[in-house]
Parts: structure tokens; C-alpha cells; sequence
């Protein structure tokens, strides 16, 4: 006689329909199917939430999967029969009435059946000659039937708390971004950007920033974060415009400086005096009032100076610096977000030129917060380039040396 396994439970608990269909998808299955216990268990800790499971029904899960003697689950002797005592026990002394509630969490969620004997009791059954017979107890074979659907819900969740945690780092950068460019436009009197009702003053951008933040919950899901994040993506595209406009007209008047400039003559026998002689009658006053001598622009290269202050890309369109423009650009937005006053950023393009002044402002910024103040620093060293006391190589030899130790403690 073919052995007959109960499908109703034991007692004053009654069988609903989810549980018969439970059933159904567990006797469905091919006898050859096979899953791993433990790689099941763990798209189901994954997705427990998805399956309105606590912390204590997978304790309690993972106890039954452990009184399994096999790793792999298959074939049709999927039965595990321990008492509520060991179990309790196993699951760290815990209360009968909690474990009994999370074993009926792990049923309605069909994870698990129960096989229940005539009197409620678990055990099993033993032929005549000793082998193992029928079992009664907590089936395992929803675990086989349904691993490939847990395997894809695990998955899925994985990928949801992927574009969450994508998420919040977007807006974490766009209301730095935001913030930090509206202080810009502030500091240099940069024209605010306009909205369809016309003309903002930066207190209104100021405003509509604020608001738009403030409709972000704490724990916000992904449905609720992303008009969010659109709305300030509009905001910060609309304010790095307004400032590259300001700078527009300023680089575009300064390409000469970008070209390596240098004297012709179209009279190849003119005799050319480099330090003429001066008059006696005004010898005396040329030593009196001597002309300050700048010191000659020394530029290393574009790849040196990015390989040693790589943090200016962040400051660059589009996150890339090709051009020696491209860092003056990034370099005028990295000044106001040190604090770097614009006297003292002035002064120093006077005194080591534009693109010396450029590197300088990109190795401040990659020292980060071993320079408490930013734009004293930099007087500082525009006072020491005055007097031929600093160039700026020594600087980007310091970084790169420092980058290459790390690597190698690394």
C-alpha cells in the first residue's frame, strides 16, 4: 500500500487554500529536481522581506534545514521531524509560543508544509527489517519546487537596493553640487538662471533647492526619491549653466594665453638689444624705480598634473579635463568652492601666471583638509613666488611621491 501523506493540519488549525495550493506546486515538481539547502536559504534571507519573513522564522528555517542530513534537497524523503524542544533549543532557548508563531509564518508563506501525524506527534515510521519508512513532520520540498523562484525574487530585490543605494548617491551629489553653486553664483555676482515666470534672484533659487529637498523622507524608496532626484537634476543643469556662460566671455578672451606666444620680427637684420644700456641723465632713476621682474611661466604637463591631482576632475564638464581650458575652467570653480576669495585668486594668476595658478588650486584641492584655510594658503604662496621662492613642481613631485607610497603600503 502506497504510503499516505497528510495534507490537512492536526488540531484546531484549519487548512486554507493558499496551503492547498502549497501543495500543489510541491507535488508538481520533477522527482529529479535538486537544490542546494543553503544557497535556497539564502535567496530566501535575501528576499524576506518580499516573502514577510522576520528575522526569527529564517533562524527557525535554518535550524530545519539543518536536521536535513543532505546538502542536496531532491527526491521525495524531504521530511524532517524534530520536536519544539530541539528546535527551541537550536534556535537560541527560544519561547514555544514565538517559535510556534513563526513556524505558522513559515507555512502560510509556503516555504514549508506540515505533514501531521494522527495524535500531532513527529517521527518516523520504521519497516520491518529497520529502513526508514513514512515520516511526519515539516516537508522541505517547497524549497526544491519553488528554488528557482526564489533564486529570481532574490535577485531582483539585490537589484532594487542596487538602484537605491545609486539613488541616494545621486542626490547626495547633486545637493552638493546645488549647494556649492549657488554659493558660487553668489560670491562672484554671476546672473541667476531663469524660469518660466521670468528672472530668480539666487534667495529664489535658494528657496525652490530648499523645498525640493525637504520633500525627500528619510527613508525614502526608490518610487519616491526619483522625481526628486529629476527635479534637482533640472536645478543643477540650469546652474552650471548660468556659471559656464559668466566664464564664457572670460576664456574665450583669454585663448592667447592658452598658445605657446612667442616675438617675430620681419626684419631678420634689425639689431635687437635685449637689456639696452641706460642714459646717464636717467640712470638714477631707472636704480631707484627698478621694474618688477616676473618670473618666466614654467608649465609641466597636462597628463603630470592630472596624474597628481586627479580630485580637479570633479570640477570639470563632463568629468574630464583634455585641454589646458579645461583646467582653467575647472580650477576658477574648484577657487570658489575652497573659499578662495577672488583678490587672492587674482593676485596669484598676476604673480605665476594662469596656468601655474591653475595647478596650484588643483593640488590644494587634493590635499583636502590638511589645509585648514585655502585661501591663505594660497597668499602665502603668491608672497613666496614674488621673491623666486616657490615654483610649483616640488609640489606635484610631493603628491605624485605620495600616491606612489600609498600604493605600495597598499
Amino acid at each position: 500500500m502506497e504510503p499516505i501523506y497528510p495534507t490537512t493540519p492536526f488540531g484546531r488549525r484549519t487548512l486554507s487554500l493558499a496551503q492547498v495550493a502549497h501543495q500543489m506546486v510541491a507535488n508538481q515538481r520533477p522527482q529529479e529536481a535538486v537544490a542546494h539547502k543553503w544557497k535556497v536559504y539564502h535567496d530566501i534571507r535575501t528576499a524576506a522581506f518580499r516573502l514577510c519573513l522576520s528575522d526569527r522564522a529564517l533562524s527557525i528555517l535554518s535550524e530545519l534545514l539543518a536536521f536535513h542530513p543532505e546538502v542536496a534537497l531532491t527526491g521525495d524523503n524531504l521530511i524532517v521531524f524534530p520536536s519544539n524542544e530541539q528546535i527551541a533549543l537550536r534556535a537560541g532557548r527560544m519561547p514555544m509560543s514565538t517559535m510556534r508563531r513563526h513556524l505558522a509564518l513559515l507555512v502560510n508563506a509556503g516555504i514549508i508544509l506540515r505533514r501531521d501525524s494522527p495524535n500531532g506527534k513527529r517521527y518516523v515510521r520504521k519497516g520491518r527489517e529497520g529502513a526508514t519508512g513514512q515520516a511526519f513532520g515539516f516537508d522541505l520540498s517547497p524549497l526544491v519546487a519553488r528554488a528557482a523562484e526564489f533564486k529570481e525574487l532574490a535577485r531582483a530585490v539585490l537589484a532594487e537596493e542596487q538602484e537605491l543605494r545609486d539613488a541616494r548617491s545621486d542626490f547626495s551629489i547633486l545637493r552638493r553640487e546645488i549647494v556649492k553653486s549657488i554659493a558660487t553664483g553668489k560670491e562672484e555676482g554671476i546672473r541667476p538662471p531663469e524660469a518660466g515666470q521670468g528672472a530668480l534672484t539666487w534667495q529664489d533659487v535658494q528657496t525652490t533647492f530648499e523645498a525640493i529637498v525637504a520633500r525627500k523622507p528619510p527613508k525614502a524608496t526608490l518610487g519616491e526619491i526619483q522625481p526628486i532626484l529629476d527635479e534637482l537634476a533640472a536645478l543643477c543643469a540650469s546652474l552650471r549653466k548660468a556659471i559656464e556662460d559668466h566664464l564664457e566671455p572670460t576664456i574665450m578672451g583669454a585663448n592667447g594665453a592658452y598658445n605657446e606666444q612667442h616675438i617675430q620680427n620681419s626684419n631678420p637684420k634689425a639689431r635687437i638689444d635685449l637689456e639696452p644700456a641706460p642714459q646717464e641723465d636717467r640712470a638714477d632713476e631707472i636704480v631707484a624705480n627698478p621694474e618688477p621682474r616676473r618670473p618666466a611661466e614654467v608649465v609641466f604637463p597636462l597628463g603630470m598634473v592630472l596624474q597628481a591631482c586627479p580630485d580637479i576632475a570633479d570640477y570639470a564638464r563632463g568629468g574630464e579635463i583634455a585641454h589646458w581650458r579645461d583646467l582653467l575652467s575647472a580650477a576658477s570653480l574648484a577657487r570658489a568652492a575652497l573659499g578662495i576669495s577672488p583678490s587672492a585668486w587674482e593676485a596669484a594668476q598676476a604673480v605665476m601666471g594662469q596656468k601655474p595658478a591653475a595647478i596650484v588650486i588643483a593640488a590644494i584641492l587634493q590635499r583636502g583638509a590638511t589645509i585648514t584655510s585655502a585661501g591663505g594658503y594660497l597668499r602665502q604662496l603668491t608672497r613666496k613666488a614674488e621673491l623666486n621662492e616657490f615654483s610649483v613642481g616640488p609640489m606635484l613631485m610631493a603628491l605624485i611621491g605620495a600616491k606612489n607610497r600609498a600604493k605600495k603600503s597598499a
